[in-house]
């Protein structure tokens, strides 16, 4: 396929601009690469020496199967080598690295002014006060734990104390619904919620004990050993500081009326009254490298929710080695992740990945377009923010308001800016580094999952030559293929299955009590490989581009086309805002493309329209993409975390009503307008 002229062009790197970077250069990446897979012991071993171990590992230091065909899969990475992840990120940094003044985290909240923040000390004494409070509850190593927060501090403290105990944590974002919650805790058998009052997202409160009430009344009807919920008073709180006086932190500008949580004394305790005696001296749990760290729940867009499992050693070095490297982290930075740490982005590169290198976070509580659309750039200002990773939807957000509240703030003191979520489409991408990032700040486009535990193909700032919307080459350790449909590997310029060959330290082991399940669905396709589950294209520069699902993919008379690719060319036109393609029933053709487009500010959706859009996905891709339909849709359903359920919008193309489990779409309500405003698809 020819690409379009501005997806083909290479940007380069400004090295002068990052005159400290750990990768300084391409042939610098290449050399480290190639160490990386082939000779992973040595290359992981000596990362490994930079963390504390109370005993280092006693059998090699990998061991693995990944061929369904050869037995049960496995991946051991330092068996036998103990050490407790909430030592190396906070005591380490406190006492060895004399870090305890460093702030932790700036916490931004909802409303603006609404701010405070926490050193290295004052976090690790909030950590091993929790953690006592979660000792002095019965909670021992091995059990798990549901978090159910909004994007405050004690998200992380709670977070933090698990893993300080050896307790799993199951952190559920705080935008879900009763059910879903009811649903994890269930799966994995958690003993103990932590929630909070009340929080404001935007202008619209959410009642969150309410919620967690009626999932632990599902929870009970259901058979659940929940026995506690510990309640953040979030809303008009009143902090318990260190020394036990109380003071009101963070202020309380935010919009606030007197929220009554529900109370059920033999269940519920506050935080703050469970924290007021507790110690700030506690013992860690010694894990063994392979223990469970925490289990992290993929959303529930195909089918029921599946627990990542991730384990504590592999998982620490690979967040933080590549939050080091793929942001070009250096001490003086202020980094902000706008991700919820519902999501495994929170968890690797809000969390574990910053705190591992003592970096100095920001930590937000609202949305970007609240109070008004310029919100993101006057945190960044505020706080002076040097490395920014957000997602493509966010940035198409913004994009829809124009240059002006992006040119009304500085954004002097941004270096490196960085994507998540999806493939981003060039026209934003080239907006996000030319109106955002001015031409000088690299972007580091990141492919990676909730199994993955961290990137997996990723530019690097100062080494990697960038083009718009391609995920550039791998992370170190990781090694892709392209196969075909017959699982044969695909060499040069190719299109078919992305999979890796070998294993990383951060990978999965495995889903939480459905180990089988595990392998069918990452194993068995292609024996001997890791199934990512993505199409992807290698392009003749070696640059990988990510097509979308396989599950998204659709073929036309034959012709397999991606449905990211279409969204691509249907986003370059400037009537549109957002666009999500499904495929069709065609009698002829076999599938044919259904697209749905969210239009810009001062576009009507008329039949011209419709028109010059068919017209430029033809040319841009070729006639076999030309789309059969075209329907406008004010907005598009999506996740609370901002990600289209296209399993969705396939249904309302085929004007099927049976939509399963809806209650994980932010605005159910879009779907009835959408069946409604469908188009005539009788042949």
């Amino acid at each position: 396929m020819v690409l379009p002229g501005e997806q083909a062009r290479l940007y380069r790197p400004r090295p002068e601009l990052l005159p400290a970077a750990h990768v300084p250069s391409l042939p610098h990446y290449q050399r480290l690469y190639q160490r990386s897979v082939e000779e992973p012991h040595e290359f992981w071993g000596d990362i490994a020496k930079e963390f504390y171990w109370k005993r280092q590992h006693t059998g090699p230091f990998l061991k693995y199967n990944f061929d369904v065909t050869k037995g049960k899969i496995f991946i051991e990475w330092m068996k036998g080598a103990t050490t407790n992840i909430c030592y190396n990120l906070l005591d380490r940094n406190v006492n060895e690295k004399k870090l305890g003044d460093k702030v932790a985290f700036y916490w931004e909240g909802n409303e603006p002014g609404d701010s405070t923040k926490i050193t290295y000390r004052e976090l690790l004494h909030k950590v091993c006060q929790f953690a006592n409070v979660l000792r002095s509850q019965g909670v021992k190593k091995g059990d798990r734990v549901s978090i159910y927060l909004p994007m405050i501090l004690e998200l992380v403290v709670a977070m933090l104390a698990c893993a300080r105990i050896g307790a799993l944590h199951s952190v559920v974002f705080a935008g879900f619904s009763a059910d879903s919650l009811c649903e994890r805790i269930l799966d994995c058998g958690c003993s103990l919620l932590i929630t909070a009052d009340a929080f404001y997202r935007g202008d619209k409160l959410v009642n969150l004990k309410h919620i967690a009430d009626e999932a632990i009344r599902k929870c009970k009807d259901r058979g659940s050993s929940l026995k506690k919920c510990i309640v953040v008073k979030h809303l008009g709180r009143e902090e318990i500081t260190v020394d036990g006086t109380c003071s009101k932190s963070p202020p309380l500008k935010r919009l606030c009326q007197d929220v009554q949580a529900p109370w059920n004394p033999d269940v519920d305790a506050w935080w703050h009254e469970l924290m007021s005696g507790a110690s700030t001296e506690c013992e860690p749990e010694w894990c063994d490298a392979e223990d469970e760290l925490f289990i992290l729940y993929t959303s529930g867009s195909t089918g029921k929710p599946k627990g990542v499992l991730h384990t504590v050693g592999g998982y620490m070095i690979f967040a933080a080695t590549s939050f080091k490297y793929v942001f070009d982290y250096q001490p003086e930075d202020v980094y902000w992740c706008t991700a919820d740490i519902g999501w495994i982005t929170g968890h690797s590169y809000l969390t574990y990945g910053p705190l591992a290198n003592g970096a100095t976070s920001v930590l937000f509580e609202g949305v970007p377009t609240y109070p008004d659309v310029g919100r993101m750039w006057s945190i960044i200002d505020k706080y002076k923010v040097t490395k920014f990773y957000t997602a493509p939807t966010a940035i198409r957000l913004l994009m829809k308001y124009g240059e002006e509240p992006v040119k009304k703030h500085s954004r002097k003191s941004l270096k490196v800016l960085g994507t998540v979520g999806e493939p981003i489409n060039p026209e934003a991408w080239l907006w996000y580094y030319s109106v955002v990032g001015e031409e000088r700040c690299p972007i580091v486009d990141t492919f990676w999952q909730t199994e993955t535990g961290g990137h997996m193909l990723t530019p690097l700032p100062a080494a990697t030559p960038m083009k718009p919307g391609s995920a550039t080459f791998p992370f170190f350790g990781v090694v892709p293929a392209i196969l075909s449909e017959s699982g044969e590997e695909l060499e040069g310029e190719a299109e078919g299955y992305l999979v890796f060959k070998q294993p990383w330290p951060g990978i999965m082991r495995t889903l939480y009590g459905k180990h089988q399940q595990f392998e069918t669905v990452y194993f068995k396709k292609f024996p001997g490989y890791y199934v990512t589950g993505d199409g992807c294209r290698r392009d003749k520069d070696g640059y990988y581009w990510i097509t979308g699902r396989i599950d998204d993919m659709l073929n036309v008379s034959g012709h397999l086309l991606s449905t990211a690719e279409v969204e691509s060319a249907l986003l370059e036109h400037a009537a549109v805002a957002e666009a999500a393609v499904v495929s069709h029933p065609h009698p002829l053709k076999g599938e044919c493309l259904y697209c749905f487009v969210t239009l810009r500010e001062g576009h009507e959706f008329t039949k011209n329209l419709t028109d010059e859009l068919k017209k430029q996905v033809r040319e841009k891709i070729g006639p076999i993409a030309t789309p059969d339909y075209i329907q406008y849709a004010p907005s598009l359903p999506k996740t609370r975390s901002g990600k289209i359920t296209r399993r969705i919008l396939r249904k309302i193309a085929k004007n099927d009503q049976d939509l399963g489990d809806i209650s994980t779409l932010a605005d159910p309500g879009i779907i009835k307008h959408l069946f409604n405003s469908r188009c005539d698809t009788k042949q």
